[in-house]
């Protein structure tokens, strides 16, 4: 009286992953917000990154290195705390002529941040995020 456990599983098909460019530039932009985070917390955060180099006999490795995060955050000449969103090297304006957050306190730049990620995920930044450049295409291999 075995009863299969395989049975049991519900299957379905795997989803694609989503290569529109919109909702890769959101992924990046919540997570250029969630390194903020972290920045905030430990001033000596540096985001990691892995690439594949050549070593001096052609073999590749895979290493991984430090990327300086810069940040987004600074106070103003009366002391209280201004932030501005970058997407690449750009400063988003969220209204003609002004590009910064009025945060006040350091304090609240964490529930600032936070309440920035869920504005991405939700699409009110679609508009600023749509203006730069797209994620950039994967060259596809070549056939001899």
């Amino acid at each position: 009286m075995s009863t299969s456990i395989l049975k049991s599983l519900t299957f379905v098909p795997q989803p694609k992953v989503s290569s529109d460019p919109l909702i890769i530039k959101r992924e990046r932009m919540v997570s250029r917000l969630e390194d903020q985070k972290k920045l905030l917390a430990d001033p000596t955060y540096q985001r990691r990154i892995k690439r594949w180099e050549k070593k001096e006999g052609g073999e590749k490795v895979l290493v991984e290195k430090p990327l300086r995060t810069g940040k987004w955050w600074q106070q103003d000449p009366s002391g209280s705390v201004v932030m501005t969103v970058k997407v690449g090297s750009k400063r988003v304006e969220f209204e003609k002529g002004k590009a910064a957050i009025a945060v006040g306190a350091v304090d609240k730049l964490p529930s600032v941040i936070d309440a920035l990620i869920k504005a991405v995920r939700s699409g009110e930044l679609d508009a600023q995020l749509s203006e730069g450049k797209g994620p950039r295409a994967v060259p596809g291999r070549k056939v001899a």
